[in-house]
């Protein structure tokens, strides 16, 4: 399961170099690659609005 960012995302770009595989890209909101993503949460642990979260 990979981390999603949510529409909470205010592209304060914390969580973007916090990703151990690059899995995060710029935007609008930043948007996580599910390939990529290996659910370590950690973008979730430096998202100051908690916008990243495990896909349901």
């Amino acid at each position: 399961m990979a981390y999603k960012i949510n529409d909470e995302c205010i592209a304060c770009g914390a969580c973007k170099p916090e990703c151990p595989t690059d899995a995060i890209s710029e935007g609008d909101i930043y948007v996580i690659d599910p390939d990529k993503c290996i659910d370590c949460g950690t973008c979730n642990e430096v998202c100051p609005v908690g916008a990243p979260n495990p896909e349901e």
